[in-house]
């Protein structure tokens, strides 16, 4: 007999639905159901447990009146589910496999072998594996670069079961490696030595951090307007969509050093300018994080943001930069009615008297002993980067020439060094990175102060020039195949002699990379703004008690001198001597490729220019120092050679020197690179040049120096700088 269930409910939901079973033999269920909703309603899934007729009944009990009738089938199919039949519905034959409603317990789903071998499960992974087989069949193993095949022959012929769980130890590391260190530092030392803040803080990008974004609103620029243009992922579409205009945008006008015409560059300011670059790579962030910790906030800490493209004196004429972080020092000093704490930069400029000297700020020898607290110096790039001097050459360094060969060639056809040495060439402030000291403090041919013991080679020979068809073999290396072979003091003319005119008329104006040891020509040099990028030509202020941090890595293989070729002469487009037909690259007929540059043709259009690059196939396996594709290797931070980082803080201003007339103290702290091999920042302990602004050390000094306890931040030295600077010439 059918039996009609109902139940009437006298809430905000009024349902009544009626069910009859069915009287054949198949387990079909006609549904008299209706609904009449007055308001949202929550009803509870039936029991767990049951058959499906009881879940149904369960069901039912929860719903309301009837209201109109439908007549619904659930037939059960072989494999135990069931379909919903409902003729002239749209709800007729609707597979009901997947709901968890409708599955019935009793009745497993019955996989055939048929229903097998044509399912996904199958043809997935066979799909893969007929693909592998494919790709190795096709391969040639004697066609494959040698580093590949090298590859190859250590892959294992068989697979131990035990090998895979011994190397799973490698996922515990993972998990640390990914765990979020954000804040830890600050935390920890709040919670050993109770710091909190003290001294305000202002944080001084180094040269490419800062974000640069467009202003210009001419039609050349319109589509670049408020984009950052260097930082983010907008620099990387542009180069790829319009690499031609992105360059123009990004160059300084040779000749004035300021806006090229058309475009407006500005760096981007507060916080946000240099905690990033582009998206997840942090710079700044980990420090402004554990400070934030101590209560700092953008009342006691800012971000000094410039634009690194320019030379100092126009970043005071275009932008007034000086000026303004001269008053910001003196605002949060009065706000916070403390002296300032500045990661770092030079302060020449605020001493120095405008009516005298035509340019400064006008501060006084006192203005420093009364605004500044302390001087922490990040990994600075003291006394130059190896690497700057091969960027002008030739627009190389390590990191390109040591690329695959598949990926040079992609990078050359890209990005060509001649474009690369071009647009550094367009970036006057990045000059400044030029190598200082001379051989005084880099080495003569026959040695340097960082060579290692027992040397076959030495990093005083900074430029080595290979003969064209000499072989790379050691053996034929002599000096009768290997000329010139330049030191700095000649390796630096030799590169500004295969520089455009403009470059070195900025480079005049505007920098100094000499040595200085007469004190009486030391105080005249605090009167010439080119001196002031340079501390071997210039005092530190009078500034008793003021403190100077010196915080680096070391223990990283870092680039420190090469192997060069020479290649033949060619006409140079990057001259702007000349216009229209004086010019050899007529920049007024945009079929020519020519930007707002042109080269003043020479007589008989003799060619000017000469090609150079990294003799990347000289590789010595075995030399002291390392040789690796025509690079030779020493110590420092991947960056910056310790000598650069380490010679004045440890020898240079360590006491009451020439340079250090007032006796500032200097605290030198050096951290060894143990990077941490599954963080791909470096982990904890890395002393990465960029990396280190994360690592718990250098952290942990700073947040010390900023709340006041700079006494608990002691000399720290690792590296061989003792013994480096007693083989420098100081005298």
């Amino acid at each position: 007999m059918p039996r009609k269930s109902a139940l009437n409910e006298n809430e905000d939901d009024e349902i009544e639905i009626k069910v009859t079973p069915p009287t054949t033999s198949s387990p079909t269920t006609k549904v008299k159901a209706a609904t009449k909703s007055k308001g949202p309603k929550t009803r509870t899934p039936p029991p767990t447990g049951l058959g499906l007729r009881q879940r149904i009944k369960s069901t039912v009990d929860e719903l309301g009146k009837e209201a109109e009738e439908l007549h619904v089938r659930l037939k059960k199919k072989e494999d135990g589910h069931y379909k919903l039949l409902a003729p002239g519905t749209p709800f007729n034959e609707i597979d009901l496999s997947e709901s968890t409603f409708f599955r019935h317990g009793d009745h497993p789903k019955k996989t055939t072998w048929k229903s097998w071998l044509f399912g996904r499960k199958f043809f997935f992974p066979a799909g893969v594996l007929l693909g592998v087989c494919l790709a190795l069949w096709a391969v040639d193993l004697t066609g494959l670069p040698a580093d590949m095949k090298d590859i190859w022959t250590t892959l294992p012929a068989a697979l131990d079961p035990r090998d895979l769980l011994a190397n799973l130890t490698v996922v515990e590391g993972a998990r640390r490696a990914l765990e979020n260190r954000d804040f830890t530092v600050g935390e920890s030392l709040v919670e050993e030595y109770g710091l909190h803040k003290h001294h305000p803080i202002i944080l001084i990008p180094g040269i490419v951090s800062t974000g640069l974004e467009s202003w210009g609103t001419e039609s050349v620029a319109r589509s670049f307007f408020r984009k950052r243009l260097w930082g983010t992922s907008t620099m990387i579409r542009a180069v790829l969509t319009n690499k031609e205009r992105w360059i123009q945008a990004l160059s300084i006008d040779p000749e004035t050093g300021l806006d090229p015409p058309g475009f407006k560059i500005r760096a981007a300011q507060g916080l946000d300018a240099a905690l990033t670059f582009d998206t997840g790579y942090w710079i700044w962030q980990k420090i402004v994080e554990n400070l934030a910790t101590l209560g700092y906030d953008t009342n006691s800490m800012d971000m000094a943001a410039y634009d690194w493209r320019l030379a100092y004196y126009n970043l005071e004429t275009r932008d007034a930069y000086f000026t303004r972080l001269k008053y910001k020092i003196e605002t949060m000093r009065k706000h916070n009615k403390q002296k300032v704490v500045l990661c770092s930069h030079s302060l020449k400029w605020v001493e120095s008297d405008p009516g005298e000297n035509g340019f400064g700020g006008g501060g006084g020898a006192a203005w420093v002993e009364e605004n500044i607290e302390s001087w922490v110096n990040v990994a600075g790039t003291m006394l130059g980067v190896s690497k700057a001097m091969t960027a002008f050459l030739s627009g190389e360094m390590r990191d390109t020439v040591e690329l695959h060969p598949a990926g040079s060639w992609v990078l050359e056809k890209f990005f060509s060094r001649r474009e690369r040495a071009k647009l550094f060439r367009r970036w006057p402030g990045s000059t400044s990175m030029w190598m200082k000291g001379g051989n005084r403090i880099w080495g003569d041919h026959t040695s340097a102060p960082d060579d290692p013991e027992n040397a076959t080679d030495t990093h005083g020979r900074f430029f080595s020039f290979r003969h064209p068809g000499t072989s790379e073999a050691e053996e034929s290396l002599t000096q009768w195949t290997v000329s010139p072979n330049l030191t700095l003091n000649e390796a630096g003319p030799y590169v500004l002699t295969h520089t455009p005119p403009s470059f070195q008329r900025m480079m005049e104006s505007n920098y100094s990379v000499g040595f200085e040891g007469d004190v009486e020509q030391l105080k005249k040099n605090d009167r010439d703004h080119t001196k002031w990028s340079n501390p071997l030509e210039v005092r530190l202020p009078e500034a008793p008690s003021m403190k100077i941090y010196c915080l680096y890595g070391h223990g990283k293989e870092t680039e420190r001198s090469y192997w060069y070729m020479q290649g033949e002469y060619e006409q140079d487009d990057s001259r702007s001597d000349a216009e229209n037909e004086d010019a050899y690259c007529d920049s007024s007929d945009p079929s020519n490729g020519c930007d707002n540059s042109t080269t003043l043709r020479a007589p008989l259009d003799f060619p000017l220019s000469r090609k150079h690059w990294i003799d990347s196939v000289v590789t010595v396996k075995g030399s002291n120092p390392e040789v690796r594709s025509g690079v030779k290797f020493g110590d420092g931070d991947g960056t910056i050679p310790v000598v650069s980082l380490g010679s004045m803080c440890v020898k240079g201003w360590n006491g009451t020197t020439k340079w250090n007339p007032a006796g500032i103290p200097v605290i030198t702290q050096e951290y060894l690179h143990s990077p941490e091999s599954m963080d791909l920042r470096g982990g904890a302990q890395t002393a990465d040049h960029v990396d280190i602004l994360g690592a718990t050390p250098l952290n942990t000094a700073i947040l010390k120096i900023a709340a006041g306890r700079g006494d608990l931040v002691t000399q720290q030295i690792g590296s061989k700088i003792f013994e480096y600077i007693e083989k420098q010439d100081w005298d």
